[in-house]
């Protein structure tokens, strides 16, 4: 997921990280002005259209043929008369059948937010039942405090992908840095923990 500010070297990071693998990547800018997603998209080589979600401003989906749209919670409405990829972020007590149905695949909003340094055993116990009762499954992702650490449980969970955000952008100071070889590398290490 991108950063929810834009910034300098955007485009080129999201290029870097589409050629080392990056299956989808979701353009979130809450709030921006429609004209700088615009540009962004623009600044992007034009077969990476298609591994992009978009968050907001749904019409960008057609103009540049991007992968679909994400709804950000359960209340959110489905455009009228779309047709194409749609993920939606969720809690845990938003997760149905039907929603899922609906959904090519859907964002476990706050998985590991709440973890602690020792493992957070009672939001680890929730998940697990979760996995138990089939809310967690290959259309389901971790979303929220991901990283190198909990990867390994999201899998072992059943998580059928993760959404990682401020532990790679935090590899990256947006303000006093334009080598961004080090957020490169952090990426290279969570899709290798990913597939492992």
């Amino acid at each position: 997921m991108t950063k929810s500010t834009f910034f300098v070297e955007e485009d080129k990071i999201i290029s870097a990280l589409f050629d080392v693998g990056m299956d989808i990547l979701h353009l979130y800018k809450p709030r921006a002005l429609p004209m700088y997603s615009e540009r962004l998209l623009t600044l992007l080589p034009d077969d990476c259209y298609e591994k992009v979600m978009v968050h907001e401003h749904f019409y960008l989906k057609e103009e540049y043929g991007l992968r679909g749209i994400h709804l950000d919670d359960v209340s959110q409405p489905v455009p009228e008369k779309f047709k194409g990829k749609i993920s939606r972020t969720l809690g845990l007590e938003d997760i149905t059948k039907e929603v899922k149905k609906r959904c090519d695949y859907i964002f476990l909003k706050d998985t590991f937010s709440a973890l602690t340094p020792d493992g957070g055993s009672f939001i680890t116990d929730r998940l697990q039942q979760a996995s138990d009762n089939g809310m967690i499954d290959k259309k389901t992702y971790a979303f929220g405090g991901v990283n190198l650490e909990n990867i390994k449980l999201a899998r072992e969970l059943g998580f059928g992908g993760v959404v990682v955000d401020d532990d790679l952008w935090d590899k990256f100071d947006i303000h006093h840095q334009i080598d961004y070889k080090e957020l490169i590398s952090h990426y290279e290490r969570l899709a290798k923990a990913v597939k492992a």
